[in-house]
């Protein structure tokens, strides 16, 4: 029974070690057969926590645009550890990251048409600090494509900007 559950388990998509294990104590599955099973399918291959972490990244980053801080936090939820989540996002370029900010940037000021530029840098910057942003390139990168798209000067206080977005 065991076998079946983390059979079903890694079926639809991989699995960290710890997300396998808390399904199996969930299905009241002893501890003792539970790690057995789980150091077992470590052993041939089923279970790779590095695999699963440099997948989780790819796909999180390409598909949702998170930052490695949020793709860190998503991945220490998952009971991966911190050498494992380190090593996955030492593989994340910061080009691609800083392009994928850019391009949710973009997608998003279609809709703030109607919003002037100070309200716009502020959802923007926030949209981007709950993907895990830091809050100077976040401004950085809305500033530059808010001047790209033809609003906004291009310039501003940074500064003052930042601090009254962390208040908020």
């Amino acid at each position: 029974m065991a076998r079946t559950i983390l059979l079903d388990q890694l079926t639809g998509r991989a699995r960290s070690r710890q997300e396998l294990a808390d399904k199996l104590a969930s299905k009241d599955v002893p501890a003792e057969i539970a790690t057995r099973l789980l150091d077992r399918f470590t052993e041939v291959g089923l279970i790779d926590d590095a695999a699963f972490a440099r997948t989780w990244v790819e796909q999180r980053q390409a598909g949702k645009g998170l930052a490695k801080r949020a793709l860190q936090q998503e991945l220490r939820r998952k009971g991966v550890d911190d050498d494992t989540v380190r090593e996955a996002l030492e593989e994340v370029d910061p080009g691609a990251e800083e392009e994928a900010a850019r391009a949710l940037v973009r997608r998003k000021l279609r809709s703030l048409a109607r919003f002037d530029d100070t309200t716009a840098t502020r959802r923007l910057v926030g949209m981007l600090s709950r993907k895990g942003y830091g809050a100077g390139v976040a401004y950085r990168v809305v500033r530059e494509e808010l001047a790209d798209s033809g609003r906004g000067d291009g310039g501003g206080d940074d500064e003052a900007c930042i601090e009254s977005l962390e208040v908020d």
